[in-house]
């Protein structure tokens, strides 16, 4: 173990490999002192766990009927968190909801990000009626508060899980530009990149391969930061029946299947809600944990 540490931590790397190694090291160090980063990084990663081994600790079938056992409280043997409205057992279908809150997520985190990065590379990198263009409708997408636009565009696209997402993420990459567009302004004037440009490279080997490196740290601290967002949303177009459709457990439907009981039978709401409060405050602690590691401003802190 020791031979590792030295090997990670040496200050003279023999490849580029070693140093990537080293400043991965080096980042885990940083964030593993940071306790609501670690509580964090725990809840995302309780998250992933339910999601992929659902089917084995769940309880019950999320999907099966009993009305003889509908609404039962919470602590009743055999259903830990009680049971909805058609005796189904809350705790397993919040598991196996945690599948489709991960999908959705997963789904936005590759679509959004690509999408306003790629945007706000080439603006900030050419500028000019290039960056005006590309910003004003960057503009235009800001205008509008999320949710609202995220209803209308599902509205117009029609209520499903694949609907929904492409709905988020139409709504959630102007963000992205705006960040990358300010970290490409203050490195297209770089001597690097002026190197790069006498070696006889193109517009875009220069941005793909110089300048998209040096907005990733950015922009991953926001998706993680967003990620609360995007499953608030979600669950807003699942509670409106706009979302995931029944008999999917998705968290926000599972709320508005429930809140017609919420004050006798309070669990049916409160369980999902409590789901969805725990992971997106997992989401924004491991997201204030990495922008305390990824950020260079705060290396010397």
């Amino acid at each position: 173990m020791s031979g590792w540490r030295t090997w990670l931590t040496d200050p003279n790397p023999a490849s580029r490999g070693q140093a990537r190694a080293g400043q991965i090291w080096l980042a885990w160090l940083r964030i593993r002192r940071n306790n609501l980063a670690m509580a964090g990084l725990v809840i995302v990663a309780v998250l992933l766990l339910m999601a992929a081994f659902a089917p084995l600790i769940a309880p019950h079938d999320p999907f099966v009927q009993d009305l003889s056992r509908r609404l039962l409280p919470p602590g009743t043997a055999g259903n830990w968190l009680g049971t909805d409205d058609f005796g189904r057992d809350i705790l397993s279908r919040i598991l196996y909801g945690a599948r489709i809150t991960l999908y959705i997520v997963a789904l936005v985190a590759v679509t959004a990000p690509v999408l306003g990065l790629l945007v706000g590379t080439v603006a900030g990198y050419f500028g000019g009626w290039v960056d005006a263009v590309l910003m004003r409708l960057t503009d235009i997408f800001l205008a509008f508060p999320r949710l609202i636009l995220a209803l209308a565009l599902v509205a117009v696209l029609g209520p499903g899980i694949e609907n929904a997402v492409l709905a988020i993420a139409l709504t959630a990459w102007p963000p992205y530009a705006r960040v990358a567009r300010a970290e490409t302004l203050t490195v297209r004037n770089s001597d690097y990149i002026a190197a790069v440009r006498l070696q006889g490279a193109g517009h875009t080997r220069i941005i793909a391969g110089h300048v998209v490196p040096m907005c990733l740290s950015s922009v991953i601290i926001r998706v993680t930061l967003d990620m609360a967002g995007v499953i608030l949303i979600a669950a807003g177009l699942g509670f409106l029946g706009l979302g995931v459709q029944p008999p999917l457990p998705e968290w926000g439907l599972m709320i508005s299947s429930g809140r017609k009981y919420l004050f006798e039978q309070w669990w049916v709401a409160t369980m999902p809600g409590l789901a969805i409060f725990i992971v997106s405050l997992g989401f924004n602690l491991l997201g204030d944990g990495l922008r305390d590691v990824l950020d260079p401003r705060s290396a010397g802190k």
